[in-house]
């Protein structure tokens, strides 16, 4: 009995050893992937035919959409060049930002931290009978609530929008 027991316990101790990190983004289901989709803008006919571009394959089309000017757009400010330096407009806005300084290497810096991090909290990650998602866990304290800070605000008597309301 103590054989078989062993030999059952064996395939469950090693199930546990595999590491998948802190976030386990592998699909469930056969459906297809819905962040492989990209939307588009609707085709239109043009006005004249000759005047379109000439095709660039491997480059952005006429219906390709641009997140960072749609963000920009929905802010209230111009869509641009992504590689168009700041309007000399909103040159006081990037004074005030950045009066405490800029780090040029934030992102590499930011990264490195992160690594860091999710290194120390995954240390005893592996070893798990049944696989959890333990991203949520890890990040549980640098996680806001929206509403209790819409609170803390209101009662700061700051002018705060409108929130969804609490599940």
């Amino acid at each position: 009995m103590r054989r078989i027991a062993l030999i059952a316990l064996i395939p469950l101790a090693l199930a546990a050893c595999s590491n998948q990190g802190l976030r386990d983004l592998r699909s469930s289901s056969d459906g297809p992937d819905e962040f492989m989709i990209q939307p588009v803008k609707p085709l239109e006919s043009p006005d004249n035919y000759a005047t379109l571009p000439a095709p660039t394959p491997g480059k952005a089309n006429l219906t390709d959409r641009s997140a960072l000017n749609e963000g920009v757009q929905a802010f209230g400010g111009r869509p641009q060049s992504a590689d168009a330096g700041i309007p000399a407009s909103d040159g006081a806005l990037v004074r005030h930002a950045s009066r405490n300084g800029v780090s040029s290497n934030i992102r590499e810096e930011l990264a490195e931290t992160d690594a860091k991090f999710r290194k120390r909290k995954a240390r005893f990650t592996q070893f798990r009978i049944v696989p959890v998602d333990r991203y949520n866990q890890a990040y549980k304290r640098q996680a806001l609530d929206a509403n209790k800070e819409a609170r803390r605000w209101r009662r700061a008597e700051a002018r705060t929008p409108s929130a969804p309301p609490a599940n």
